[in-house]
């Protein structure tokens, strides 16, 4: 390993210093989010082992997404301040002290805290991936960037069931958690090698603990009252958390209105450009998780599928993701991003509306097409919008952009997946059918926001250059 390279960069990486460092970032966050959903397979027998219900079970899922929501904005306020370097390297740190943590508890409690600490680990990881992209490829090329990062967490997301499996077959649940550390090492050498320092500095502002906690409630206090919802949770329960959310909400946002550096970023969201393309991210991934959410029920209760037939016919929504988002990042150095965004969430919508309108007896290939559009639209939408999210804000607020873009998509997710569980509550049977439709009204309404920028300008980095011509950085 080379001695520390952390000298700021005004351009990207030279090469091959920008390999190692774009691999430092694929290991942390491929392993942060597979760790989203690796303990899913695993619930029955953690619950057997710790004698507990299978309903308790669910903590250990929920109780890292959770702290992963509600710390994003935080560390990524915390990166703007102290240097997006260091709060990655203590999120690998203590994303692997924490998997340690987890392979040896044997009480709930202890399993929960530990995930729980697992889940700031990724949110610090998460919170400003996007902005170490930003510093580790040239201006020019942050799309090819873009979509590597795509890639790794479109890989990482789908793969989870498939490698907890692997694993219990040949170990116990513990090994889930133990797997994590040596590619924690790795991760931790590799980026306190060749991750770059901040560029211009830091900015002025200074962490506010108060700030953040009050930040955690106001998220908390949201999806609680979303979950609520959608889960048909008693009507007073229902107003008493809706009262106590609004009165927060008015002293959160009152005071991020009036801060300089606010945690939610206000300031950053005056830019239109900016703003129009959180929005479209938002309406993606809520398009997104309601189709997914939606699809294995679909296919089993509808049409019959084993959970065999159900896993592999899903595959084809992800595997077209995976193998054109870095083409995605690539176009978009040479198409303007609103085009890219608009068509690919146009196609989204109508795989979408063309799964919850079937043929009568289709056959697999009627299921599989119609997900490889919404696969491939998502994926020419999603590296181009988070290149426009990133290179339109500031250097020094890099770090608020790359948490805000992480939060539009829990957001989004977040929300999708339990609107398409009120829709089972409240239409039964035909639940799935009606949230497939929804999924491509989400998504259509992402493609007329995407089309809106097509009259705002870009950020010079994403001008499209002229096909052919290449920009190599000659580093």
């Amino acid at each position: 390993m080379t001695a520390r390279l952390h000298t700021p960069v005004s351009d990207g990486l030279p090469m091959p210093r920008r390999l190692w460092a774009i691999l430092a970032i694929a290991l942390s966050i491929g392993v942060s989010v597979l760790d989203a959903t690796i303990a899913n397979v695993a619930l029955p027998s953690i619950a057997r082992d710790l004698r507990i219900s299978e309903a308790a079970s669910i903590w250990v899922v929920n109780a890292y997404q959770i702290a992963t929501i509600l710390f994003l904005l935080p560390l990524s306020s915390l990166g703007d301040t102290v240097g997006y370097r260091r709060v990655y390297l203590w999120g690998i740190a203590l994303f692997g002290v924490a998997s340690v943590g987890c392979a040896v508890a044997h009480t709930l409690p202890l399993l929960i805290a530990m995930r729980v600490v697992q889940g700031l680990g990724a949110a610090a990881l998460c919170s400003i991936n996007s902005t170490l992209i930003r510093l580790i490829f040239p201006a020019s090329q942050l799309g090819r960037g873009m979509g590597i990062n795509a890639t790794v967490v479109a890989l990482a997301s789908v793969a989870g069931p498939t490698v907890a499996a692997a694993i219990l077959s040949v170990a116990s649940w513990e090994w889930l958690f133990a797997i994590n550390v040596p590619i924690s090492v790795v991760a931790f050498a590799l980026s306190y090698a060749f991750l770059p320092e901040n560029p211009e500095g830091r900015t002025a502002r200074r962490f506010n603990l108060r700030e953040a906690l009050l930040n955690a409630l106001f998220f908390g206090l949201l999806f609680s009252l979303v979950e609520g919802l959608s889960h048909g949770l008693d009507a007073g329960w229902l107003l008493l958390l809706a009262v106590i959310f609004g009165v927060v909400a008015v002293w959160y946002l009152r005071g991020q209105l009036r801060a300089r550096y606010p945690l939610l970023p206000f300031d950053l969201m005056r830019d239109r450009l900016f703003s129009v393309t959180v929005l479209t991210s938002v309406c993606s991934y809520l398009g997104q998780m309601s189709a997914l959410v939606a699809l294995p029920f679909y296919l089993q209760l509808h049409y019959g599928y084993t959970e065999l037939s159900t896993g592999l016919l899903l595959t084809a929504w992800p595997a077209v993701t995976i193998l054109l988002s870095p083409l995605a990042g690539w176009l978009v150095e040479r198409v303007h991003a609103g085009w890219l965004g608009g068509l690919g969430l146009t196609m989204m919508a109508a795989g979408a509306a063309l799964l919850g309108w079937m043929p009568d007896s289709p056959t697999e290939w009627d299921f599989v097409w119609r997900m490889v559009l919404c696969g491939a639209g998502f994926a020419l939408f999603q590296s181009p919008n988070n290149s426009v999210l990133i290179a339109s804000s500031p250097t020094s607020r890099s770090g608020a952009a790359s948490g805000v873009q992480a939060t539009a998509r829990l957001l989004g997710q977040t929300t999708g997946a339990a609107l398409v569980a009120l829709l089972f509550h409240l239409m039964g049977e035909e639940g799935p059918r009606v949230a497939m439709w929804l999924a491509a009204i989400f998504a259509a309404l992402g493609a007329v926001v995407s089309f809106s920028r097509l009259g705002l300008p870009l950020p010079e980095a994403l001008q499209p250059k002229k096909w052919g011509r290449s920009d190599e950085n000659p580093k």
